[in-house]
């Protein structure tokens, strides 16, 4: 049965956050790659909502100091924060894994744990939280066909006011594939040679259920892979789900990698986390990605394209599979309300079509902020592609070096179709150079906000929140697919441009 989630301050009763998708091991993998105003998603009431609660913590080393929240997720933000199939919800088991334990003698209570955590998850049943406490733990568990149901879904995750577990080493620290109403939560995962987790439809391509109802919180992933195409969580056929509150570092090398890399996943939320120091991208979507939000989360030395709507991917690993119609790498990716800072670019639009980017705030790309690319020829393997098309790009800051963008503010490739995007009541400023902001655009802007400084609180420290008086605040268009900014706090009717909302 199909429920509609319900999201606090949405006025939106079907799953997604409107106002108003195997890696390097083989599994499920796919080749590398570095409009209009309708609702971001379907209206049948099955997927995810926008935003969450809670502010990530820096992504990096260890879990030292960072507690783990436990089971039922948290209290919501004022503006943007989803209900999952989680949210009220309290085992009625626990089956506890412990450094200490004994899978041999234990019997999985508090007391006498087992010792690892394959063989504690093997035992879980619906509505059971498999609690892990502090320590560390070798990687390389798979889960297949599993999982919980609706009111009963599975937990598995660190003990709450402990210390995360790390999940250290393996070829991935988790490897899902077939997996249903599952939470994993408050995990540390490190050291992966191919990533940090895998989860996947099991090369069930053509299933909508294959994978579906995730959730993935408060998980700290870093330092995987062997230099080339690994990312922190792969995510291929996934559907409905959710990853809020979770931190991300160097993953993958040589402009290769992803913190989130989605292939062919339908109808998610990126929230409230962070990424740190990438090599390829911060978050991905591709291999026929649909209706996807990136919200509220922090990027910073994110790679090559700090989010990538769109990218290449094999034929083969399209999620649903190829059609003889017009196919295309990604639809409605929906990026808001994120602080962007450093990075060769950006934004990419790469063979997105109906894509949206609407109030970011961008600092100092080291390149373009903006690219608009077609990796997938639009006509190709028998094939019929779409062009890169019908983006929108409104209530930005745009917060630039004229000596490193130059008149490079977007980068327009073959093959594309840049007439048809709209720029909407962006705010673009050269810090360097005021008088060169005004921006080199593919089409005329409506709206526009040239060479006037933003207003930021402490540029120099990293706080973009808006001032008063803030040239920024009050001037942005109206956007039904806008709900919270990055602190979760409501946007205005007339929103402010950036990822703060601001107080006159």
């Amino acid at each position: 049965m199909k429920t509609a989630y319900f999201f606090v301050g949405l006025g939106i009763a079907y799953g997604f956050g409107c106002q108003g998708e195997m890696g390097s091991d083989g599994s499920g993998g796919e080749t590398s790659s570095t409009g209009p105003t309708t609702p971001c998603c379907d209206t049948t009431g099955s997927g995810p909502g926008s935003g969450t609660a809670g502010t990530a913590s820096t992504a990096g080393t260890s879990s030292t100091g960072s507690a783990s929240t436990g089971t039922g997720g948290s209290e919501p933000l004022p503006c943007g924060d989803p209900t999952t199939f989680e949210s009220g919800l309290t085992p009625s088991s626990e089956i506890h894994v412990a450094t200490s334990g004994s899978d041999a003698s234990g019997d999985g209570s508090a007391g006498n744990p087992y010792a690892t955590i394959a063989h504690a998850a093997s035992l879980a049943t619906p509505g059971t939280s498999v609690v892990i406490h502090q320590g560390t733990y070798a990687g390389d568990t798979y889960l297949a066909d599993y999982g919980g149901t609706e009111g009963a879904p599975i937990w598995i995750g660190g003990a709450q006011g402990e210390a995360r577990p790390v999940v250290q080493g393996g070829a991935n620290g988790f490897h899902l594939s077939g997996v249903r109403y599952l939470v994993l939560h408050d995990l540390e995962i490190t050291g992966g040679e191919a990533n940090g987790i895998n989860c996947d439809d099991g090369g069930n391509v053509a299933s909508e259920d294959a994978t579906r109802w995730v959730v993935f919180r408060g998980l700290s992933i870093h330092d995987i892979g062997t230099g080339g195409n690994n990312d922190c969580l792969k995510l291929s056929g996934v559907n409905d789900f959710w990853v809020q509150r979770s931190d991300f570092a160097r993953c993958g090398g040589g402009m290769s990698g992803s913190g989130i890399d989605h292939v062919g996943c339908h109808r998610g939320v990126v929230s409230h986390s962070t990424f740190v120091e990438m090599s390829g991208n911060g978050v991905q979507c591709k291999g026929g990605s649909t209706d996807i939000v990136v919200t509220a989360n922090r990027f910073t030395e994110a790679g090559e394209r700090a989010v990538n709507m769109g990218g290449s991917t094999g034929f083969e690993f399209f999620r649903p599979p190829l059609t003889n119609g017009e196919n295309a790498e990604a639809r409605r990716i929906h990026v808001l309300a994120n602080v962007i800072e450093g990075g060769t670019a950006a934004l990419g639009f790469v063979g997105c079509v109906d894509c949206l980017a609407a109030n970011n705030t961008i600092i100092d790309p080291e390149r373009w902020p903006l690219r608009i690319l077609q990796e997938t020829s639009t006509s190709s393997g028998g094939y019929t592609f779409l062009p890169a098309s019908n983006g929108r790009v409104i209530n930005n800051v745009v917060y630039y070096s004229a000596s490193d963008v130059g008149g490079a503010h977007v980068n327009v490739g073959g093959d594309t179709d840049p007439g048809s995007f709209t720029f909407v009541s962006n705010l673009w400023f050269a810090h360097d150079d005021p008088g060169s902001s005004t921006p080199n655009l593919p089409v005329s802007e409506q709206g526009g906000i040239v060479g006037s400084d933003p207003g930021f609180v402490n540029a120099g420290g990293g706080d973009y929140h808006l001032a008063g008086g803030s040239p920024a605040i009050g001037a942005g268009s109206a956007l039904p697919e806008l709900s919270g900014d990055n602190d979760g706090n409501c946007y205005a009717a007339a929103p402010s441009v950036g990822a703060f909302e601001g107080n006159p």
